[in-house]
């Protein structure tokens, strides 16, 4: 799940990492009451939405007066910004941050993420503050520091110390950096983030180390653990989709392709996705039903991915392991019996009682496609889209 800068921001100040005073504002009005309570003469005025970017978009802009604050509030408020991270179609700002100037001395940028490979958390650290990261480790990979941190034993001093040498802080910046690091891993781990970003990082003229942005994504599989970030949940960013999709306990993410995949497990659905690009399609999501597969999944399902006009046909790709092959069959039969499915449905089903499930399917008056392997499935479906 992933929250805006300002929500990502009140979490932090909560773990004791220093950031910039500043209100949300909903309204024209609210940023200009925002602006007056921060005091002082110059202002920052931020769009809130998902994305990076929003600099370069025209979503953050620095005021030197109310006036300003008001003006630029109006031309935000419900403008589609548009940003490298959005795509072309962009996002609809609803919301702002309206934040105190800052005396930024240098830019910098930190980073912790899970790392599935090394099995821990690690940090990035770089002098390329305010730049896109991706940038960095494409152009100047040498400016980047990386420090991996096991899990069970938490930063070291050692770690510290490398993290703020490559940083270039020395003195008391040092230990406002050191201790800026700690309270961000101490935010990371406490909240079950998979990212927490600051870009940028910056030292101020007085000397302060002030995370200047944050961005924040939490791992899904500990929502349950905390109720007070999932009210954080902004489902105007969110695809409709893929809200629906959470609902039913699915995982659903849209890509832009025109084959639709309706697979269980995780690993099946990547290498689903990786076999109809291989056959010459294009995926148009990824939707991991589960292991239950049942009629009311697959309906749902279904329903989502129809909701996309660019699926010209439907690949059902279930491996029968936790639940019979039959059944699927008979719960894919009585969804679509309920739905009006004007494309080409292929259905491949292996494992228990797969032979049984493909004479349902074959008999079935819904006139499915049935596949006989895996690769034979992706060539069907591939081929249904080029004769659709």
């Amino acid at each position: 799940m992933k929250i805006h800068e300002y929500q990502g921001k009140q979490v932090l100040r909560s773990f004791g990492v220093t950031t910039p005073e500043g209100f949300p504002a909903f309204t024209v009005e609210e940023a200009v009451e925002a602006a007056r309570k921060l005091g002082g003469s110059v202002w920052v005025v931020k769009a809130q939405i998902h994305a990076g970017g929003r600099g370069k978009g025209g979503g953050v802009k620095v005021a030197k007066s109310e006036a300003e604050v008001r003006t630029f509030a109006q031309q935000m408020l419900g403008m589609t910004l548009v940003t490298h991270q959005t795509g072309p179609e962009g996002r609809i700002v609803k919301r702002l941050l309206i934040e105190q100037g800052i005396d930024i001395a240098r830019e910098l940028y930190v980073g912790v993420v899970l790392d599935r490979e090394s099995r821990a958390d690690v940090f990035m650290v770089s002098t390329e503050g305010g730049m896109e990261i991706e940038k960095v480790a494409e152009e100047t990979p040498e400016k980047i520091c990386k420090v991996v941190v096991d899990p069970g034993v938490g930063l070291r001093s050692y770690q510290l110390r490398a993290m703020t040498k490559a940083l270039g802080l020395t003195g008391d910046q040092a230990k406002s950096g050191s201790a800026f690091l700690i309270a961000l891993y101490k935010a990371y781990k406490a909240t079950d983030s998979s990212l927490a970003e600051i870009n940028p990082l910056v030292v101020t003229g007085s000397g302060q180390v002030i995370a200047l942005d944050a961005k924040m994504n939490f791992d899904d599989n500990a929502s349950y653990r905390h109720a007070d970030l999932m009210e954080l949940r902004d489902f105007d960013e969110e695809e409709a989709a893929e809200i629906k999709a959470s609902e039913f306990g699915l995982n659903y993410i849209k890509l832009s392709g025109n084959v639709g995949c309706m697979v269980n497990g995780a690993g099946l659905a990547m290498a689903t996705m990786d076999i109809i690009k291989l056959a010459g399609g294009e995926p148009a999501n990824f939707l991991d039903v589960g292991g239950g597969a049942s009629a009311k999944s697959v309906k749902a399902g279904f329903e989502i991915i129809l909701s996309d006009s660019n699926v010209k046909a439907v690949w059902i790709n279930i491996f029968g392991g936790i639940v019979r092959c039959d059944r699927v069959a008979q719960g894919v039969i009585d969804a679509l019996s309920e739905l009006k499915v004007t494309v080409p449905v292929v259905v491949r089903l292996a494992g228990t009682n797969a032979e049984l499930a493909a004479t349902m399917l074959r008999e079935s008056p819904l006139k499915f496609i049935v596949a006989d392997n895996f690769e034979d499935g992706a060539y069907k479906v591939v081929q249904a889209v080029a004769a659709a």
